[in-house]
């Protein structure tokens, strides 16, 4: 059997999309389904912090009868001068599975290059697909459908908004990015996802007017200001993207039904008002507890034997 990796949504085809919606769907009603991680091992490598990624894929490896082997930069030796190329081809001879969640796109890319075990996404200052599988999820099964919903992300240009380009572009959603010019997504995954959204009827907007990009949007989503890695730049991001903040009049440019989502953690009072995130609109929490019965059916898709 061929191994796969989930390194980005771009890679990901309808059927398996498909196939992970349904799965998520059937884990959250009974998270004892299936036990396909039986006696298999998978590493968690973390080089930066994480709350609801780290937790969520360990309970969920547990939940499927795996065992996690929970690693951090400082317990192996790449720090010390070992290559990854080295330490990918030493850990698949231990390891049926890793989720690595780290700063460049291109470090993970050789993890999977020399791996010969599935490696997982868990983000990279680029990506973070696991976490858009997630809200996709919780989008779907508040409207039943994606297709055709417009979905505007208020905020950085950054790997959150990029993996909703790439994810909402798959589903065939119309997805409206609001950023400062200086702070829009990177033109290459614009690209990508315009040619995407070609393909599945759907759209791509990018802009600087969060009141456009707002304007009858079914979901708006925002994400902290200041990204893992950027807190020296904290003062400067802050004010760039102070006007772009989820408040209440914001909301009000989207449908009265809109969902409200944040992929957490979230600076209550900066990129959104307390009042939107405790708001009846506001679907943030369930988001971040759909993030379990979809790990749940990641690691089926990529590991099971």
């Amino acid at each position: 059997m061929q191994k796969r990796d989930l390194l980005n949504l771009g890679s990901l085809t309808s059927k398996d999309f498909s196939w992970l919606l349904q799965r998520a769907e059937e884990y959250k009603k009974d998270f004892v389904l299936l036990r396909s991680l039986e006696n298999l091992s998978i590493g968690l490598l973390f080089e930066k912090s994480s709350t609801r990624t780290r937790v969520s894929f360990d309970v969920a490896i547990s939940r499927l009868g795996g065992h996690t082997v929970s690693l951090s930069f400082d317990d192996i030796q790449v720090k010390r001068g070992e290559t990854i190329a080295d330490t990918a081809r030493v850990l698949s001879s231990y390891l049926d599975g890793l989720v690595i969640r780290t700063y460049a796109q291109e470090s993970i890319e050789t993890w999977a290059q020399h791996a010969t075990i599935p490696i997982i996404n868990g983000l990279t200052d680029l990506y973070h697909p696991c976490q858009i599988l997630s809200d996709l999820f919780t989008i779907y099964q508040k409207r039943g459908t994606l297709k055709g919903l417009k979905l505007a992300y208020i905020g950085d240009g950054n790997n959150i908004a990029h993996s909703l380009l790439l994810g909402g572009a798959k589903a065939g959603m119309h997805v409206a990015i609001a950023s400062p010019k200086t702070r829009q997504p990177d033109k290459d995954v614009v690209k990508q996802a315009e040619t995407l959204a070609a393909k599945s009827e759907g759209s791509i907007a990018i802009g600087s007017d969060p009141a456009k990009s707002a304007e009858g949007a079914d979901v708006l989503y925002t994400d902290v200001w200041v990204s893992m890695g950027d807190e020296e730049k904290k003062a400067a991001l802050v004010k760039t993207l102070k006007p772009y903040q989820i408040n209440e009049d914001l909301l009000s440019k989207a449908k009265p039904d809109c969902l409200v989502m944040h992929c957490l953690p979230a600076h209550r009072g900066e990129e959104i008002t307390e009042g939107v995130m405790e708001g009846p609109n506001s679907v943030i929490f369930e988001q971040a507890a759909n993030r379990l019965p979809v790990q749940q059916a990641i690691l089926e898709l990529y590991l099971k034997r």
